[in-house]
């Protein structure tokens, strides 16, 4: 299954609209959430634990 709800938050946080997400590649959309030589994106544990570990002031 396919999780476009999360995958529209990303694009959303990404400053890609709708009907840009929408014309994306799947090619285009692995370049825009993968890091360079690396894994998947950051998960929400990872930047809740880093949120926790340094809080803004």
């Amino acid at each position: 299954m396919t999780p476009w709800d999360e995958m529209m938050r990303t694009a959303a946080r990404l400053g890609v609209v709708p009907e840009g997400f929408w014309r994306l590649s799947l090619r285009e959309w692995r370049m825009l959430t993968g890091r360079p030589g690396g894994g998947a994106p950051m998960g929400r544990e990872d930047l809740m634990r880093m949120a926790e570990a340094w809080p803004d002031e």
